[in-house]
């Protein structure tokens, strides 16, 4: 049990070179299989923390692993969605560029302060997580943006100054922070009660 974990994070890093070569070789024939592997990839997603916790193997290691993954996977999914449908992504190129410099600014942020990259996991990046899901459905498997992906632009942006707010306002590194309210609770000594599901 202590390994399922890991090879859940594993099999989500796996996932993201096939889904770039699917929609590179072949394109838009390939949509629904990158789309199944997506699904897959944010159950991955969401078990690997949640039976991490209750086996107890939570960790700083296992923590910036599980981050640094979902990076690589999220931008396969969006090589994908260019190479898919190149004209929807540069329609809206200037939203997406305004989410790369945001999150490129929770990481040197991170990095500026505390040495280390930010893993916080918050609750509104979860949001984003799944309004990602909802927009890629979109992209890759409808060729259209519509309001799935207006909505992911804006929940981007929200969880990304939660995401600065968080790193800002911590004393010291810490990852499994839900958000900027309890960052400041942190700040100010007080202890949270962690939860198996959400962290």
């Amino acid at each position: 049990m202590k390994n399922i974990p890991y090879i859940l994070i594993a099999v989500r890093f796996l996932f993201a070179p096939i889904i770039f070569f699917l929609s590179y070789l072949i394109g838009e024939e390939s949509r629904f299989l990158i789309l199944a592997l997506m699904f897959i990839g944010l159950l991955t997603d969401i078990f690997d923390g949640i039976i991490a916790r209750k086996v107890g193997v939570s960790s700083e290691k296992l923590r910036r692993l599980d981050s640094q993954v979902d990076l690589v996977f999220w931008l396969s999914l969006g090589f994908a969605a260019y190479f898919i449908n190149p004209e929807v992504i540069k329609n809206h190129w200037q939203s997406i560029a305004l989410i790369f410099i945001m999150e490129a600014l929770c990481y040197i942020i991170s990095i500026i302060k505390f040495k280390k990259e930010t893993c916080t996991h918050a609750w509104l990046s979860k949001l984003w997580g799944l309004s990602l899901l909802i927009a890629f459905t979109y992209l890759i498997g409808f060729q259209q943006a519509g309001w799935a992906f207006h909505l992911t632009i804006i929940l981007g942006i929200i969880s990304h100054v939660d995401v600065i707010l968080i790193i800002l306002i911590l004393p010291k590194w810490q990852y499994d922070v839900p958000s900027c309210y309890h960052a400041w609770n942190i700040r100010k000594g007080k202890q949270r009660k962690k939860s198996t599901l959400f962290n």
